[in-house]
C-alpha cells in the first residue's frame, strides 16, 4: 500500500468519529465546522508528521534538531506566527523554536503550547524511519514523544486560523531542543519556557503522558539528581568492625541507602533510585555515569560514589526528602564520613485547583465530541517534562495532550494514529472555548 493510500485509509477510519462529532448538539456551528476542517486537513497533518519523524533529531544531533526546528518554524510562520530560532550554544544544545501570535484584543487569553524537537535516538541508532505497522499504527523514532504532539499543536492552530478565529486568542509556542537531555545550566536551557510562562495565563503540554487517551496530567513529579560520596578507613579486611578500623565505606553506603529506603519509600508519589554505585580502594575516574574502580576483597573499602534521582510531587515533598536524606548521611558509622549533593533539576508540576479546572474543561470538550471522559492520570505513570518549568507560573496547566501510543524511548515506539484527529479536535475546541472565557 502506498503512503498516499494509507493516509486516505486513515482518514476513512476517522470518518465515523467525524459524523459522531457533527451530530453532537453540544457543539456550536463554529465548533462543528472546525471539526470538519480538521478531518479535511488530516492528510496534510499526517504527511508533516511523517516528514518530521524521518529526520533524526537525537538531542546531541544538533543539525537534526535544527532541521526539525526549521520545519516547525516554516509551518508556524505560514500560520501568521512570529517564529524564531533561539540558539542553544550557551547551554550546549541545538536550541529552541519560539513562536508568538498576538491577538489584537489586549484582553485575549494568553496560552503557552509546549512541545519538543529532540528524541532519545542518537544519530547512529538503527531506529530511524517512519513505518506502517497496521491500519491504525505507525512506528517511528519520537512519533509519540513527541513529534506527534508537535503535529497536534500545528493542526489545532491551523484549524483556528481556517475558521477565522485565531485572532481571538494569543498563543506562544515553545518547542525545546533538549527535553530528552537538558542543557546546562537549566537557568539558560529552560529560560524560553520560563519567560513564556510568565507571559501566559494557561500552559498546555503535548507529551503523551501515560499514553492513555482517557487521562491527562494535572500533575507531574519533579526530578532532582543526587550524588552520595562516602569514605572509610582502609585496612586489612580481617580488622573490619574493630574499634580501630571501623566499618569501611561500602558498609556505610549500604547503611545510608537502606535508611533512605526505610524512611522514605512509603511516602506516596515520592521515589528515589540509586542508579549508579562504585566502591573500593580507589575510584580512578569520578566522572559520572562512568566510574573506574580498583579494590581487593581483603582490603576494607576506602571510597564509594553513588548517583541517583529523586522524584516528588510537590516542592514541599522535595524539601522534606532532602532534609531526611541529609540527616541520615550525617549519622556515620565508626571511621567513616559521607556527604550528599543535590543538583538543580526539574521542579514538580504540583496539582492545583486551576489545573483541575482546566482538566474539567478538556474533559467536557471530549464528551461533547462524543468521546470519553478525561480524568487525571496517576503522576507515578509518567516522567518529568518541560511543562514543570511553566506550571507554577500560570493560572492553569495541563499536560499529556499529545499523540497516544506505546513503547516510548524504545525501538518499539508505536503511535495509535486514530488518536491523532481526536486530540487535535479536543485541543482546538479547548483553545476556542478558552478564548470565550472572560475574567
Amino acid at each position: 500500500m502506498s503512503l498516499r493510500i494509507f493516509w486516505i485509509a486513515i482518514s476513512i477510519i476517522a470518518l465515523p468519529n467525524l459524523v459522531c462529532a457533527e451530530n453532537q448538539s453540544a457543539l456550536s456551528a463554529v465548533e462543528q465546522h472546525m471539526v470538519q476542517d480538521i478531518h479535511q486537513n488530516l492528510n496534510t497533518t499526517l504527511t508533516e508528521l511523517e516528514q518530521a519523524v524521518n529526520i533524526n533529531s537525537g538531542s546531541m544531533n544538533f543539525n537534526g534538531v535544527k532541521a526539525v526546528g526549521n520545519l516547525m518554524l516554516r509551518q508556524l510562520s505560514q500560520l501568521g506566527f512570529d517564529a524564531k530560532w533561539h540558539d542553544g550554544s550557551a547551554f550546549n544544545r541545538a536550541g529552541h523554536v519560539v513562536a508568538t501570535y498576538m491577538s489584537h484584543n489586549p484582553d485575549a487569553k494568553k496560552v503557552l503550547m509546549i512541545g519538543h524537537l529532540d528524541t532519545v535516538f542518537a544519530q547512529d541508532d538503527s531506529f530511524q524511519k517512519f513505518s506502517k505497522i497496521s491500519e491504525t499504527e505507525i512506528a517511528g523514532p519520537g512519533i509519540t514523544d513527541m513529534k506527534g504532539g508537535n503535529a497536534i499543536i500545528i493542526a489545532s492552530i491551523r484549524a483556528l486560523k481556517n475558521a477565522g478565529i485565531l485572532d481571538d486568542i494569543s498563543i506562544k509556542v515553545v518547542m525545546t531542543g533538549d527535553e530528552e537531555s537538558s542543557g546546562r545550566p537549566l537557568s539558560l536551557s529552560k529560560k524560553a519556557i520560563v519567560d513564556a510562562s510568565q507571559w501566559a495565563d494557561v500552559a498546555l503540554g503535548f507529551e503523551d503522558g501515560d499514553s492513555n487517551i482517557k487521562t491527562a496530567m494535572v500533575a507531574r513529579r519533579g526530578y532532582t539528581g543526587w550524588t552520595l560520596k562516602v569514605s572509610g578507613k582502609p585496612a586489612h579486611s580481617s580488622q573490619i568492625f574493630t574499634e580501630q578500623e571501623g566499618f569501611g565505606a561500602i558498609f556505610e553506603a549500604a547503611r545510608i541507602l537502606n535508611a533512605f529506603r526505610e524512611q522514605l519509600s512509603s511516602i506516596e508519589y515520592l521515589s528515589f533510585n540509586p542508579g549508579v554505585i562504585a566502591g573500593g580502594t580507589r575510584i580512578d575516574q569520578a566522572q559520572l555515569p562512568t566510574l573506574s574502580v580498583f579494590g581487593k576483597s581483603n582490603v576494607i573499602a576506602q571510597t564509594v560514589t553513588v548517583s541517583g534521582d529523586l522524584r516528588a510531587l510537590t516542592a514541599q515533598q522535595v524539601a522534606h526528602a532532602k532534609q531526611v536524606m541529609q540527616t541520615i548521611v550525617k549519622q556515620n558509622l565508626a571511621h567513616t564520613q559521607a556527604s550528599i549533593e543535590f543538583e538543580t533539576g526539574y521542579p514538580p508540576m504540583a496539582p492545583s485547583a486551576g489545573n483541575r479546572q482546566l482538566l474539567a474543561l478538556y474533559s467536557q470538550v471530549s464528551q461533547d465530541l462524543g468521546y470519553n471522559e478525561v480524568v487525571a492520570a496517576n503522576p507515578r505513570k509518567a516522567g518529568a517534562a518541560d511543562i514543570s518549568f511553566a506550571a507554577n507560573k500560570v493560572d492553569m496547566a495541563l499536560d499529556g495532550l499529545g499523540l497516544m501510543g506505546r513503547g516510548g524511548h524504545t525501538k518499539d515506539e508505536v503511535a495509535d494514529i486514530t488518536s491523532l484527529a481526536k486530540n487535535i479536535e479536543k485541543t482546538t475546541l479547548l483553545l476556542y472555548r478558552l478564548s470565550r472565557i472572560t475574567d
